[in-house]
Order: structure tokens, then sequence, then C-alpha cells
């Protein structure tokens, strides 16, 4: 089931590269089965109980390409399989201005692929070939078009990418050789016995080399360059598959490689709790000065992911916890900002903050979906956003001096938060148009932004049994 659910989009995308439908009815049929029945066949590895674990190639006595469907793999694909559907009935619509959509669909399915080869994955090795698959397969989606702006942009992610494999690779080698690479919750054990003053260094060398992705300051900059791609692509750049599988992997060095009490406490976890916090304050203050809407909530991604690492850096069963409700919430709320951005771009235009103003009448429905995620992306009670960085301000303040600094990083970057999302949204209603001819989007990309906005209220509502599942699911 797990091997269908990968080779499905990427036989799919390699496919409509080749086939080239040149009708956009026959295209959309065929992205959306692609990608409706991967999600099902993830959805139905998600549910059936087992793990579902296989190896698929044995590359040496020590390196495997494997799969294992474990409790952080579940949420991961969980995320994927739920969202991806949805942006792709979106770009349906959205692509018709871009033009290239055989190739744009292609890459799309096979980005999906990789993906949910990260969240299957069973070992380092495994996670580690998806993970630069991932990298090559969004590579051409944000270079699409080839203006000079998407061939600088895609440069640039590429370079930081190679960056961070190569810091990256020293720490798996390092790690697969002391203790074979194997994901195990609370550590591998054999890792135990490797000398410390090696694994240290390649703790933070892993830090950073999957925190390119993550977009760790100062390794952030690729980010807002990289919002020159179509829409579509930044949404799942910024709220799923890049930055999300950058958090995923730091988190599987930090439970599932190394030990929690092996690292807690030295020098390479303080430092790297101090990153985090940086990269908190350092994004919400660069997106509160940036004027333009998506390297503005770029930024704001960068100091978000920083709250994912945040509580999982704190290197207890609460933190993880508290990190996986945010990175889930975060995925809602920021992928439904995006697509609202891109709907303002496709029908008025708008590019900047100022062009936000007074919307509310002209695309009511966007303009809703926008302010209800502002203000989830702010931490306005009861909404979503606020019960997952009050978990990560409570076990922060619970983790010693830097953890309470994190806590307030965390308040501080709240307000921030207020003043460059949910100021700009409330903007749209403050002063009608000129104009009150409707102009909101097709019945493609609302639909999409509707669905999302109930799935937000939804995770407001139903958030306790989340939190129970995954508290019990990731008890060390």
């Amino acid at each position: 089931m797990l091997l269908l659910a990968i080779c499905l989009p990427l036989a799919a995308g390699v496919g409509l590269m080749f086939l080239r439908p040149k009708s956009g009815a026959v295209r959309g049929w065929y992205v959306m089965a692609a990608s409706v029945l991967t999600s099902i066949l993830a959805a139905v590895a998600i549910f059936t109980p087992g793990d579902h674990a296989f190896t698929l190639l044995r590359l040496t006595q020590e390196l495997t390409i494997s799969f294992r469907l474990d409790s952080l793999g579940k949420v991961f694909s969980g995320l994927a399989a739920f969202l991806w559907p949805l942006v792709s009935l979106y770009a349906l619509e959205y692509m018709h201005h871009e033009g290239g959509e055989n190739t744009f669909f292609g890459w799309f399915l096979m980005a999906y692929s990789a993906t949910l080869g990260i969240s299957f994955s069973e070992d380092l090795m495994t996670l580690f070939i998806f993970y630069e698959m991932l990298t090559l397969s969004t590579l051409p989606l944000v270079m699409h078009g080839m203006r000079s702006q998407n061939v600088h942009a895609g440069q640039k992610y590429l370079y930081y990418s190679m960056g961070g494999t190569a810091l990256a690779f020293v720490a798996l080698m390092t790690v697969i050789h002391y203790g074979g690479g194997n994901f195990i919750l609370g550590g591998n054990p054999a890792l135990r016995e490797a000398p410390l003053g090696l694994l240290l260094p390649m703790f933070v060398l892993g830090f950073f080399g999957f925190g390119v992705k993550a977009a760790v300051f100062p390794l952030h900059g690729w980010l807002p360059t990289a919002g020159v791609a179509p829409t579509p692509v930044t949404a799942l750049l910024h709220a799923v598959a890049v930055v999300k599988a950058g958090a995923f992997a730091v988190i599987r060095l930090s439970y599932y490689c190394y030990t929690p009490s092996q690292i807690s406490g030295t020098w390479a976890h303080q430092l790297c709790l101090i990153v985090t916090i940086a990269t908190i304050l350092i994004g919400s203050a660069v997106a509160l000065r940036e004027r333009h809407l998506k390297r503005r909530f770029a930024y704001s991604t960068m100091s978000n992911l920083s709250y994912v690492l945040f509580g999982a850096l704190l290197l207890s069963p609460a933190g993880l916890q508290a990190s996986l409700m945010h990175m889930v919430f975060h995925a809602l709320i920021k992928i439904g900002l995006f697509l609202c951005i891109g709907a303002v771009m496709v029908q008025l235009h708008g590019r900047f903050v100022v062009d936000l103003r007074g919307l509310g009448r002209k695309m009511p429905v966007v303009s809703a979906v926008f302010l209800l995620g502002a203000a989830a992306l702010t931490g306005i009670p009861p909404l979503a956003g606020f019960q997952s960085k009050w978990l990560l301000a409570e076990v922060g303040i619970q983790g010693g001096v830097v953890g309470v600094i994190g806590a307030c990083a965390l308040i501080v970057s709240a307000v921030l938060t207020a003043m460059y999302a949910l100021v700009p949204a409330i903007s749209m209603y403050r002063e009608p148009a000129g104009e009150t001819a409707n102009a909101d989007p097709g019945w493609k990309m609302l639909t999409c932004l509707i669905v999302l906005a109930v799935a937000l209220v939804a995770a407001t509502f139903l958030s306790a049994p989340l939190m129970s599942w995954i508290g019990a699911a990731f008890t060390l």
C-alpha cells in the first residue's frame, strides 16, 4: 500500500509529461484522479492497523530503501493527503493564466510522491533519498515559466538546498555508522554508545542541514525569493511539502535517532534552541516591514516553522505534542492565506499589502477566508492557532531559562503577527471598494478556499481528539 501510494503520483506525473493532453478537461480529470486516488491510498494505509513495513532495496548491509508508517509519518502523510487534492483543484483554475500546465502538473504530482516517500521512510537513508527527490521535483515548479526572476529563485533554492544537503549528509553518515539509521521512537539504542563529543557537532550539522528547508536563520534566504513561483507552488512550499519536510527531518533526528536525554541541556541543544528563538523573532519582524504580500507571508512561514522546531527541541513528549499540533494547524492556516493571496493576484492583479484595502465587498468569500486565517495565525482565542501557541508557550515555561525566553518570543511574535496579518485583513472591510462587482474567483478556487475554512473551524472545535492521539502516540 505504501509503495503504491508513492509510485502512483510518480508514474502519473511522468505519464502526463509524455501524454501532454491538449484538452484542459482531460488534464483536469487526469490530475484530480491521480491526486485523489493517491490520497485514498495514503488514507487507507493510515487508518489500517499495522505499520506496513517492508524493504524495497538493500544497497549494503547497513543501507536500505525501506518503508514503515509510524505515528509521526501518519501526521505528515495525513496532512499531505488532505491538502494536495485541494490545491490541485485550485491549481487547475489558477494555472490558466500561467500556461505550461502539462509540465507544471507533471512535476506537481511527482512532488506529491516525494512528500509521501519522506513520510513513509523507515530510516535516514530512505528519508534522505526522498528528501533530495523533493528538491528536484519542486525546483522546476519554482522556475515555472523560466522568467529571469523564476530562474534566479530556482538557482537560489538549489544552492541553499545543496548546502543543506552537504551538512545533513555528514550528520547522516555519522549516525548510520554508529547506530544504523533506523527510526526508533526515543532514540536508537546503538547510538547511545557513540562518543558524545562527535555526536553533538553532528547533531548541529543535521539541524542546520535539514533546517535549510525549514528556513532557520540565517539559511532562510531562498524562501521569500521562491515566492515568484505560481501560488499553488508557493502554498505547498510554505505550508506542507518543503518547509514541513525540513521540520519533519529535524524531529526524526532528535527523537528517532538521538535519544532526547542524550542531547538535552548540552551546548548543541542550547545553540539550536537559541537559533529557533532568533528565527521566530526575526521572521515576524521582517514580515511586518515587508510590503509584498507573498514575501510578507514567506517571512511569516519562516517564523512559524521555528515555532514547530522550538517545541520539538524542548525534547519532551509535551514539546513534541505541541510542535506537531502547530505543524498541522499552521498548514491549514497558511495554505489558505496563500491561496487567498493568489486569488487577489489573479482576479485583481494585487501584489502588495495596500491592495487588500476595501476588498471585503468586491471579494466577499476570499476576504472572509483571509480574515479567518489571519485571526487564527495571530492566535485569537479559541481558534486553532491560539491552541497550539498556548501549548508551546506552556511547555516552554517548563523548559528552563531558554524555554522561558522562547515563550516570551512567542508572545512578541503574536503581537507582530497581529500587525502584519490581522490588521491588513481587517482593512479589507474598512473602506468599501469603488467598484462593487463580485470579483471572487471561479468555483474551483472558491471550493478549495471554503473547504480549508471549514477544516480550520473543525480543527478548532475538534482539537482535543487530535491532541489526545498525539499525546498517546508520542509518549517516550
